[in-house]
């Protein structure tokens, strides 16, 4: 039976923010919360969530702010606790401290111990990983190396800028040479030239069979490096599975450029399409999906002198899918609340 790299079931998160009188109500699929003057005093960060990630692959953890992606990656190493529901991590158990020894992770946030220098700042780390003096040396060079910090190696962390503190946070968290490397915004703070080092160290990782797990706001990012995705939003997972699978839509716009296409065959042409335009001699039509696509090309073959240029489909975007999710969410939380009793 194939044993999933990171996975969680039913996974539930509520932060209690108070009571102070407040009024019960149930909200529909959802637990207990309570509500003063329209203020919810029980939040739930994450609602039953469940989704697994497949050792060796990349997988992206996406969402808008507030979405529950960090709450969800904190229960996940262990630093809070699930109100319910349950995970594994590389096999064992949240919390388990032999999985814990094969993972590396960043938060988001990271703060580290400031009047350290890099060499010192990763050898403290690799001491929790009981590497030998020689090995942490090694590797701790190595890292430095591969995210460009050695001309760095004599400076405190205190004078580090954000995108060299983020660049040194990747490092503690491959210090240990991880099965698994979780990272929550791995790009904040970089530069073009960083985004890429750390594009393409998520590569190198996935040619040597790590299963990388990270969430981010760069949905460029996300497409040129995700196997699959999870878009989380309202605390819910929304959507999930292989960027192929969740862009390929069969009612996506279709455009059609053409020459020689004019007069009264053009006006036939422009009323099969949802628009059309001429510019620089030629013709451009969009069609709403490829469903009229077969007859639109017929008709265009019917045209004397007509040349086909090119067909294109306009496959939707990760940044469209995002919007959509995160809209039909908001609507559905809305609509949810209204009907609640008061």
């Amino acid at each position: 039976m194939n044993q999933h790299a990171l996975s969680v079931q039913d996974l539930v998160k509520t932060f209690d923010l108070g009571f102070l009188g407040a009024v019960p109500f149930l909200g529909p699929g959802i637990t207990r919360r309570f509500q003063l003057k329209g203020i919810a005093q029980r939040v739930e960060a994450v609602r039953g969530i469940t989704f697994s990630v497949e050792p060796g692959e990349v997988f992206g953890f996406l969402g808008p702010n507030g979405a529950g992606k960090t709450t969800t990656i904190k229960v996940l190493m262990g630093l809070i606790h699930p109100t319910s529901g349950q995970g594994t991590l590389l096999g064992a158990p949240l919390g388990d401290a032999q999985a814990r020894a094969r993972l590396g992770f960043l938060p988001e946030h990271p703060y580290f111990y400031e009047y350290l220098k890099p060499l010192e700042f990763l050898d403290f780390y690799a001491r929790l990983f009981n590497l030998t003096h020689r090995e942490r040396k090694r590797r701790a060079e190595a890292l430095l190396d591969r995210l460009g910090l050695t001309y760095a190696k004599d400076r405190p962390l205190r004078k580090f800028s954000k995108g060299m503190i983020q660049r040194i946070g990747v490092a503690q968290a491959l210090i240990n040479d991880p099965a698994l490397v979780v990272l929550d915004e791995p790009m904040s703070g970089l530069d073009p030239m960083g985004r890429k080092d750390v594009r393409d160290l998520i590569f190198e990782l996935k040619e040597q069979g790590k299963t990388v797990f990270f969430s981010s706001h760069i949905l460029a990012d996300v497409e040129a490096l995700c196997d699959r995705v999870a878009i989380m939003a309202r605390g819910r997972i929304r959507s999930i599975g292989g960027l192929h699978e969740l862009l390929t839509d069969a009612q996506s716009p279709v455009e059609i450029v053409t020459r020689g296409v004019e007069g009264a065959p053009r006006e036939a042409l422009a009323a099969l399409a949802a628009q059309a335009r001429e510019a620089s001699g030629q013709q451009t039509f969009i069609l709403e999906s490829d469903a009229i696509l077969e007859s639109f090309l017929d008709q265009l073959r019917a045209v004397e002198g007509a040349r086909l240029i090119s067909v294109i489909p306009r496959r939707r975007s990760l940044e469209d899918l995002f919007v959509e999710e995160a809209a039909k969410a908001d609507a559905a939380d809305i609509q949810a609340h209204e009907g609640a009793p008061a």
